[in-house]
């Protein structure tokens, strides 16, 4: 079997290779950029989080109030 080494290489030996493969070809000059991407995709993620926190304790907040009475003429 030609792929028979793989099956002595543990998960985290092949995500190294992989990276280190990505850097040889050519991934070196992107690095930055994808860096820069994952950031504002983090950024983005936690402004959703608080926007959505905020949104549920407004809901709540309004469920808790009693309406004011209405009244009768």
């Amino acid at each position: 079997m030609v792929f028979g080494f793989l099956q002595n290489i543990g998960p985290w030996q092949l995500v190294l290779c992989l990276v280190v493969a990505f850097v040889l070809f050519g991934g070196a000059k992107k690095i930055p950029e994808l860096a820069h991407s994952l950031g504002k995709a983090k950024n983005e993620f936690k402004k959703g989080l608080e926007e959505g926190e905020r949104e549920s304790k407004e809901e709540e907040e309004k469920a808790k109030k009693p309406e004011p009475a209405k009244e009768l003429v």
